[in-house]
């Protein structure tokens, strides 16, 4: 891989990640509605204070966020701040900071979202790569591919749904909701939180499995269909290799690159579709925290908790470009021979 193909994805990735900051800076404005204005309003009103206090508030904030200077000192202020991953204070929640209150609340949402989308990705390709194998039996595929037609289309939420009331509420297998038990303490060095964790994390985990590896599963087998008309695999064939060898050497791995491509750009689709998922089971996690600040209007949280979300498409994306070549020796990036 040439030095200058790395340079060029790189200036890439710093592109898109300006390119985002710039949008999640100018959308917000196009409305224009004034946030701490309105939030200010609803707690004089819900206070049975004077209107004459909001507007002496509204000054001295708008002085705090910035928000009475010129459009482009706001904006140079505002990608200053995002260089230092500094997003500024949330306007619901003040004086907490957004990046705070993301740190605190990805901790309840990444690691069973980690799980649950490694799980649903691996269990999601090795079943659709049997599914789609031509030397699995047939009636496997007839009975499998139906329900994975039908789970990759039900929305994450019924799912969750339908959990919670079968496995959670009549069988009383597994909680109801909660990341953990109301009578503990956060401590994410404590063995006892972290078991308590997990058992909370099952259902949440399985509503996302479901719904996700049903698609990959659906996806892969597509594919392993198309690789195995290739020269390739019918010369493996022809050489008598063992049956393994040509299916992850040969057709697996090959079949593999579109749903590494999918992994990176569904990265961010999965973490605002947990939002549904995470309201179900009562998780103050970032996807839930993203809808509330979409319906209060808190855009310095917004500006936070997106740009985040991009920078790690952003990122991933890199990555799988990175690793391409040693998954695939067919790949060659411009300026390379053979």
């Amino acid at each position: 891989m040439r030095l200058s193909y790395v340079i060029r994805r790189v200036f890439f990735v710093f592109m898109v990640i300006w390119t985002a900051a710039t949008i999640n800076f100018v959308l917000p404005r196009l409305t224009g509605r004034d946030p701490i204005k309105e939030q200010l309003m609803q707690q004089i009103a819900s206070a049975g204070r004077k209107p004459e206090d909001a507007e002496q508030m509204w000054r001295k904030y708008n002085d705090l966020f910035g928000l009475d200077k010129p459009l482009w000192q706001q904006y140079l202020s505002y990608m200053s701040s995002v260089a230092r991953l500094d997003f500024g204070y949330s306007i619901n929640s003040y004086p907490r900071t957004v990046m705070e209150i993301i740190i605190a609340r990805g901790r309840l949402t990444l690691p069973f979202l980690s799980v649950a989308i490694f799980i649903a990705f691996v269990t999601g390709i090795l079943l659709g790569a049997l599914l789609g194998w031509n030397k699995t039996p047939k009636w496997i595929s007839a009975i499998v591919v139906p329900p994975l037609m039908v789970f990759s289309s039900v929305p994450q939420f019924l799912v969750a749904l339908v959990l919670i009331y079968f496995v959670a509420f009549r069988a009383k297998l597994f909680p109801l909701g909660d990341p953990y038990p109301k009578t503990m303490i956060e401590d994410w060095s404590n063995p006892a939180f972290l078991a308590k964790y997990a058992y909370h994390a099952v259902l949440p985990i399985l509503s996302v499995v479901i719904v996700e590896a049903s698609g990959w599963a659906l996806g892969m087998r597509a594919m392993m269909v198309t690789v195995e008309g290739e020269d390739y695999a019918t010369f493996a064939e022809a050489k008598g290799l063992k049956n393994s060898r040509i299916f992850f050497r040969y057709l697996m791995r090959n079949a593999l690159l579109p749903s590494l491509t999918g992994l990176a750009l569904r990265l961010g689709f999965i973490i605002t579709g947990a939002a549904v998922t995470e309201t179900f089971f009562n998780y103050s996690g970032i996807g839930s925290t993203l809808s509330t600040a979409i319906s209060t209007f808190d855009y310095f949280l917004l500006y936070g908790i997106c740009l985040i979300m991009v920078v790690s498409i952003a990122l991933a994306t890199f990555i799988m470009d990175m690793i391409y070549p040693l998954l695939d020796p067919r790949i060659a990036y411009r300026g390379q021979r053979g």
